[in-house]
């Protein structure tokens, strides 16, 4: 909501600035670097991500290289904000300037990717999201937001709100998996944690959703590919996680880099004036994805980056990051009538609004050298990180071999075990080389013997082998789409040596993205999904191993026994008339089933949950369902209990099953709770042929359990009230 005192300041300030000025504010630098040649930090950043650049060099590059943030642009006028300026020291330098030696002392805004963690790097977002724990996930936001502004940072492009059907994609990595309730309420807490109820406080960062809208169904898993999708099922799919961020208070938003059914987003007005200001009230900054404006030329859409620049900045976005399509073209626009001056005053209000929010026109010196080393890698923040981590390992198998005890003779193989600073995964911050602990640091810090594996040496005498298999950092993530799930061929060849051994193995996996593991499941008596974990990724893993920490985790995404099964494998996909089945002609693969590996909600536990006595009845607001959930093991244990819906008869082909809720229950050794829901009526409604919003009535089913393919049923004949 618009505060009137920043709105008076905002108008007294536009009534002051010239074209240029204003065009200025609407321009994102990227900082260069001098050497030899002249890269940009977004180039860099892309050499690493597509492997022509190891993420050492490229650390080593920016350490010792100087770094051209072009000061005279600066000084001109020309700059309204940077992207990956780190380092308070230096951010504050460059804020001089704009406050000191401009005509206007209009303060920078420095924005930054803040994924999953700064410096204390966490579980990448599809792990944590297997905690199904908003609390948890507003904290580790808040923890990043404290190290990232000590560090001078203003606004982290983060969270990502994009429902993710298709593990081939990389960016699945960043995503809350293949659910819009999921993700939604993911991007909600993390909103919270980073912007807090005041983003004046210096340890506040503005959020900025992204990416708008549906990225993750780009077609083929392929990353910026196109999305074609009928406005059904953008509705009901795709758009309520980002609706849910926006309306947590998130300032700033972000449009995709993909087209949506022919018309790129970043030149998209029904998505960046129609539904995000008109429909959802939405009066914060919007912001182009890295050189996201003058690619609308390789769309096909504008004729020179000049018309990019005027498709863009008419359909609703406020600021350019770093194609500088902007900065070049749009004083000539507004001076031709191309772009209405009205609308540039818009677009610059909008981002100085953030500004005064924050503000920075106030206190633009938030942090310093001092604040900024105390801030990074502290004790309680590892801390947090192994809790984090804990809670997002999702134990997969597990034939009575875990947890381990005390004195078994380890031997650990496979060079993820070793490697620390592939636990980081994509997008990891602020990173340093060496931050994190590996499985054999972990091992090393706890004084426990292992041998180590070596690949042409017979295998050491041991009680268990600890084998860790899967991706590097590096295999997911932007650019890192993959057409083949399956693991490497030196992975399985691996599994299968140690399990001809006779020794029981335990499969400890790092990626990125759901994997097909079924050479695992063959091989391995055990199988921990550890994603890329953060910081203290072998602590953690120790902590789940040897049951100091039962784990509770839950998949958010299903795995594919093969590739060939993806994008189809997501848990709510809609019916079909022949449904999977013996006979020939139904919906199935002659060569792989048609159900995940392991389905969408699965977790183990080293205890054992039961459901019985299911119940739900209609009420005044929706429905209300409840379960009875017992801990029949021998150990506590949460467990996450999950409520699912199906519509049998509708206007339109329905889900075969909904998520509508959840809960976490913390439950001692024959310890029973009556779990309740409600269900809002709304969850039942969907968009008909002619795009209406609609609630049938008739029989609901509601369907409880510890997964989506093992629950207890109730049956509701639902009446509008």
């Amino acid at each position: 909501m618009k505060h009137p005192e920043i709105e008076k300041r905002i108008q007294d300030l536009l009534s002051k600035m010239t074209l240029e000025e204003k065009v200025g504010q609407l321009h994102q630098a990227g900082g260069s670097i001098v050497g030899a040649f002249d890269l940009s930090l977004e180039e860099i950043l892309t050499m690493v991500q597509d492997g022509r650049m190891t993420e050492e060099e490229a650390h080593k590059m920016i350490s010792n290289a100087k770094r051209d943030w072009h000061e005279d642009d600066l000084r001109a006028g020309r700059i309204g904000s940077y992207l990956g300026l780190v380092g308070s020291e230096e951010m504050n330098r460059m804020q001089h300037i704009a406050v000191e030696e401009t005509r206007l002392g209009i303060p920078l805004i420095n924005g930054f990717d803040v994924i999953h963690g700064f410096r204390t790097i966490t579980p990448i977002p599809l792990a944590e999201s297997c905690a199904w724990d908003t609390d948890l996930w507003e904290r580790t936001a808040r923890m990043s937001a404290e190290e990232a502004a000590a560090a001078g940072i203003h606004m982290t492009f983060s969270p990502m709100a994009d429902v993710s059907k298709d593990p081939r994609w990389g960016r699945i990595a960043e995503s809350a998996g293949e659910d819009a309730l999921l993700n939604g309420l993911y991007g909600e807490a993390k909103v919270k944690g980073y912007q807090t109820d005041d983003l004046t406080r210096h340890d506040a960062l503005a959020a900025c959703v992204k990416h708008f809208a549906a990225y993750g169904a780009a077609e083929g898993g392929r990353d910026y590919n196109r999305v074609d999708m009928s406005p059904q099922r953008f509705e009901e799919e795709y758009l309520p996680s980002y609706e849910r961020a926006v309306k947590a208070g998130a300032r700033a938003v972000m449009p995709a880099f993909n087209d949506l059914s022919g018309v790129p987003c970043s030149v998209n007005k029904k998505l960046l004036t129609d539904i995000l200001r008109r429909r959802w009230g939405f009066d914060g900054m919007t912001i182009s994805d890295a050189n996201a404006i003058a690619e609308c030329v390789n769309h096909g859409i504008a004729e020179d980056r000049r018309d990019a620049a005027r498709q863009a900045l008419n359909a609703g976005m406020d600021m350019d990051m770093t194609s500088g399509c902007f900065l070049d073209h749009v004083k000539e626009l507004v001076e031709t009538g191309e772009v209405p001056m009205e609308r540039l005053d818009e677009a610059v209000s909008d981002i100085l609004r953030l500004k005064f929010e924050l503000g920075l026109f106030d206190d633009p010196y938030r942090s310093g050298p001092e604040q900024e080393k105390a801030a990074m890698l502290t004790p309680a923040h590892r801390a947090l990180a192994r809790e984090a981590a804990q809670r997002s390992m999702v134990l997969l198998r597990n034939d009575g071999l875990l947890p381990l005890k005390a004195g078994l003779r380890i031997a650990l193989a496979g060079k993820l075990a070793f490697e620390k600073d592939e636990m980081s995964g994509t997008w990891a911050g602020s990173y340093q080389p060496g931050d994190c602990k590996s499985i054999q640091d972990a091992l090393d810090e706890e004084h426990i013997a292992y041998r180590a594996v070596a690949e042409d040496q017979p295998l050491p005498d041991c009680d268990v082998f600890l084998c860790a298999i899967g991706e590097g950092k590096n295999e997911s993530g932007e650019a890192a789409s993959r057409a083949s799930l399956e693991l490497t061929e030196a992975d399985i060849a691996l599994l299968k040596r140690l399990k001809e051994s006779g020794k029981p193995v335990v499969a400890v996996v790092f990626a990125g993205r759901p994997l097909c593991l079924g050479p695992a499941v063959e091989n391995a008596d055990a199988i921990l999904m550890a994603w890329h974990p953060g910081v203290e990724a072998g602590p953690a893993i120790l902590d789940v191993l040897y049951g100091r920490v039962n784990p509770s985790a839950k998949l958010t995404a299903g795995f594919p026994s093969a590739s060939g099964q993806c994008p189809s494998l997501y848990y709510d996909h809609i019916r079909t008339g022949r449904p999977a089945g013996k006979f020939k002609y139904t919906s199935k693969y002659l060569d792989a089933p048609v159900e995940p590996l392991f389905p969408f909600g699965f977790g183990l536990s080293y205890t054992s949950f039961r459901y019985s006595d299911i119940s739900a009845v209609q009420t005044g607001l929706g429905i209300h369902a409840e379960i009875t959930v017992q801990n029949i093991g021998d150990r506590a244990g949460d467990e996450i209990v999950q409520c699912y819906f199906r519509d049998p008869v509708a206007r339109r082909v329905r889900p075969v099953r909904k998520l509508a809720a959840f809960e976490k229950a913390a439950l001692r050794p024959g310890e029973s709770r009556r779990i309740a829901f409600d269900i809002p009526k709304a969850a039942f409604g969907y968009y008909d042929q002619d795009m209406n919003f609609v609630i049938d009535d008739g029989l609901i089913e509601i369907h409880i359990g510890g997964n989506v393919r093992d629950t207890l049923q109730a049956n509701v004949d639902y009446r509008s009230l």
